[in-house]
């Protein structure tokens, strides 16, 4: 009997964070490396955030997805609707639901890693963020999810 659900080798695909541009248009330096445009995902993007002290990902939601946040290093605070905040540290997890507004600051004095993984995806890219407050850097080169760099 034969496997149909087995993939050959040739179609997966290993993607290192520097093969991604770094989206830095909400704050910090957040690259997403599985998504449709880099390995054909159809159900959600996985990327890799590193915030400086001192800096934030601005305030916004996600009208179609949940984001599954892990912390691996340092310490992050995670404003929700405004007003509740939640202490992160590393190997903390947390889901912000669908629609909730979010912000996220490194409230720490050393750099602060997490990776994140949103899904389901939003029926196309420029819908799945939607800003509640003036982003941190509006010059900066805004890829879609997973561009090239």
């Amino acid at each position: 009997m034969t496997d149909t659900t087995t993939r050959p080798a040739t179609e997966v695909r290993k993607v290192h964070r520097t093969e991604v541009a770094a989206n830095r248009r909400r704050g910090g330096d957040l690259r997403v490396l599985l998504s449709p445009k880099t390995v054909g995902s159809t159900s959600g993007f996985f990327g890799t955030l590193v915030l400086q002290p001192g800096e934030a990902v601005t305030e916004h939601y996600h009208p179609y997805s949940e984001e599954f946040l892990y912390v691996l290093s340092g310490q992050l605070r995670l404003r929700l609707d405004g007003t509740v905040l939640l202490e992160l540290g590393p190997g903390d997890g947390v889901l912000v639901p669908i629609t909730m507004r979010h912000r996220l600051e490194n409230v720490g004095d050393t750099a602060a890693e997490a990776v994140f993984h949103l899904s389901p995806l939003a029926p196309r890219p420029e819908l799945g963020h939607v800003d509640t407050e003036d982003v941190a850097v509006p010059e900066a080169h805004n890829p879609q999810v997973g561009g090239a760099p």
